[in-house]
């Protein structure tokens, strides 16, 4: 895979990452790969309706080192996991399972993610996946709405990729580790956050088409302009796995059979609602504007109108909060306290129900933004937020 700028603070990650898999499994590793978080700039919940969104990687990553078991090697079928990200008190969280004995919604931990990237592979057509270990380390927040899961499926499957000969494009493994969070993992997602991470690009946001998969990359030189996105990770944290996600992609498969189409995609924006009950009404209606709002997006970006889409993101979160009701009082609080301050926009980004949000925030404002949310918080008797900066990074690759 063609390598991409990566700032070399990674690059050190990866050699403390191959010295660890030496120490925890007696031998180095084959390679480090490396897959970035996203956030969804703009084109929430619209990916499972066939419509547009507009996320980007982020210089947040998942890294995991692997090697493969050799021939001769006691367990070939075997599959040994470690991370990083252990519970208090261990060094490592560890996983352990054979290629075989793989079974969809065994495993609710962390190891589910890789192995249902496993899972799918192992059921291609001429494709043996034999046992390997891996070493996982990741600097996406757990819960924040920054896809921590996805960039772990997504640096497994570009790992197995490159070490098995595969040669598959990254549309395939997007719909491949989308396969693996629907089918394993039990979670129906759809096919956003595997593309950003595979197939973003520093300093550009991707522009994809959820229906045909075609994707461009918009320019999003926020530097460049005097800005900085800001994320506001509440620590409310949030599932895909769990009920109100798969409600709402309920209520939207219910409004498009209603209305007689294959997908919400298809419902021209200046549709009759009136067939519908008022709570479907309501999450059809965020799905069309909602779109409308992606495209109104790009054609900003394009036009080298950075400032122009805050309103956008604005009435995207109001949107969200009102009509599809994934929002959250931290959410909103975050969105608050940040457009007063002087954020020129700011949204929820993710599935919702609590994680993270964003503000486009000019450099000048981003000290007293950020001490305006912290205090809204503390006024509030909430949990502090973690507030940092994300700029626009590269897809997937080998370090």
């Amino acid at each position: 895979m063609t390598s991409q700028l990566i700032d070399q603070h990674e690059y050190t990650r990866a050699g403390n990452l191959t010295r660890r898999f030496t120490e925890v499994y007696g031998h180095a590793p084959d390679g480090v790969w490396w897959a970035p978080g996203r956030v969804n700039l703009i084109g929430e919940h619209t990916d499972y309706n066939d419509g547009f969104v507009l996320p980007f990687a982020i210089d947040r990553a998942a890294m995991v080192a692997v090697r493969l078991r050799r021939a001769g090697e006691p367990n070939p079928e075997a599959v040994e996991l470690a991370s990083t990200y252990a519970p208090e008190g261990e060094r490592l969280a560890r996983a352990r399972f054979t290629v075989p004995g793989l079974t969809p919604g065994a495993d609710g931990d962390w190891g589910a993610y890789p192995a249902g990237v496993v899972h799918v592979l192992a059921g291609l057509d001429n494709v043996k996946v034999p046992g390997f270990e891996l070493l996982l380390d990741s600097t996406v927040p757990v819960g924040a709405g920054l896809s921590s899961s996805h960039a772990v499926e997504v640096a497994t499957i570009v790992a197995l990729n490159d070490l098995l000969g595969l040669d598959l494009g990254r549309p395939a493994m997007a719909l491949l580790t989308q396969q693996a969070e629907n089918d394993f993992v039990g979670a129906p997602t759809g096919i956003m956050d595997q593309s950003a991470s595979l197939m973003g690009r520093a300093g550009g946001a991707l522009f994809l088409d959820c229906r045909t998969l075609e994707s461009h990359v918009v320019p999003l030189p926020l530097a460049e302009h005097g800005f900085t996105v800001l994320v506001i990770d509440t620590k409310v944290a949030h599932s895909h796995a769990d009920g109100g996600y798969a409600a709402r992609r309920a209520s939207c498969e219910r409004g498009a059979a209603t209305l007689g189409v294959a997908s919400l995609r298809d419902v021209p924006a200046d549709v009759d609602l009136a067939a519908l009950d008022e709570e479907t009404a309501r999450r059809v209606r965020h799905v069309l504007t909602e779109n409308a709002r992606v495209l109104a997006t790009v054609e900003r970006l394009r036009s080298g109108d950075i400032a122009g889409i805050g309103e956008l993101l604005t009435a995207s979160h109001a949107s969200l909060r009102d009509d599809y009701e994934v929002s959250c009082p931290e959410l909103d609080l975050a969105v608050e306290a940040a457009l007063a301050a002087g954020a020129v926009g700011a949204r929820m980004t993710g599935g919702g129900f609590g994680g993270s949000a964003i503000a486009l925030t000019p450099v000048s404002h981003e000290r007293q933004v950020r001490e305006a949310v912290l205090h809204g918080f503390a006024g509030t008797g909430l949990q502090a937020p973690d507030i940092f900066t994300v700029l626009p990074a590269s897809g997937a690759q080998q370090l």
